[in-house]
């Protein structure tokens, strides 16, 4: 997708430091966070809605993906939320989900 931010970063053309990377997926803290930890993992596949999220096997590993990211940033015990916006909702359409957490902390204050 041409116009796509997240396409972009997985093609370097907008730099980004990533929290996690392979062949098929990417994680990387949110611009606008809103918990101390707030990372978005996604497929570095364009897959414009979660409706149209058909392969079994990259859900299978977004979804490990997610469950090690939740351990790698001690959110296990802490509180954590875990967000798909789709259906017009999401402001990027490249689909993604939302690690927010610890809940109960602010921005600023230590995870």
């Amino acid at each position: 997708m041409q116009d796509c931010v997240f396409c972009k970063i997985r093609d370097r053309e907008i730099p980004k430091e990533f929290t996690y990377e392979d062949e098929d997926a990417m994680v990387f803290p949110d611009i606008n966070p809103v918990k101390p930890i707030h990372l978005l993992i996604m497929p570095k596949k364009h897959i414009k809605d979660f409706l149209d999220f058909e392969e079994l096997l990259l859900l299978e590993k977004i979804k490990n993906i997610i469950q090690k990211m939740v351990k790698e940033q001690g959110l296990e015990d802490k509180g954590y939320r875990l967000v798909v916006n789709g259906g017009g909702a999401q402001i990027i359409d490249h689909l993604h989900f939302h690690l927010v957490g610890p809940l109960g902390k602010k921005i600023g204050e230590p995870a």
